[in-house]
């Protein structure tokens, strides 16, 4: 029997009809972490159009709106053209506001470099 589930593991798992190995086409992708204090934020990021959403949400509705800028640096720094071929979940627990900006910040950092 446990040939039988192998063999029914492989082709549901790693074969799977929908499956993007199956059609040989791998995405290239990066997920990173940051950590300020007791907030830790996660960024998966993958080739895309430039979409950057935390928790879900546009990265426009970040608040405080005042530290909106400080999550910003990064994509400021490196410019449109680098940012505009990725896109980049976020997300983040733990913590306050500004520790949760912060670790946002240095996860989008880590992930573009």
């Amino acid at each position: 029997t446990q040939s039988t589930w192998g063999q029914f593991f492989r082709s549901r798992v790693c074969l799977g009809a929908g499956s993007r190995m199956a059609q040989n086409q791998q995405v290239e992708s990066v997920q990173v972490f940051g950590r300020k204090r007791h907030a830790v934020a996660v960024a998966h990021c993958k080739r895309g159009h430039g979409v950057l959403k935390v928790n879900g949400c546009p990265i426009e509705l970040v608040q405080p709106a005042i530290l909106r800028y400080k999550v910003l640096e990064p994509v400021l720094l490196l410019g449109q053209e680098r940012f505009g071929g990725v896109d980049m979940r976020v997300r983040v627990r733990g913590g306050g506001y500004t520790s949760q900006i912060y670790a946002i910040r240095q996860a989008i950092a880590k992930a573009l470099v």
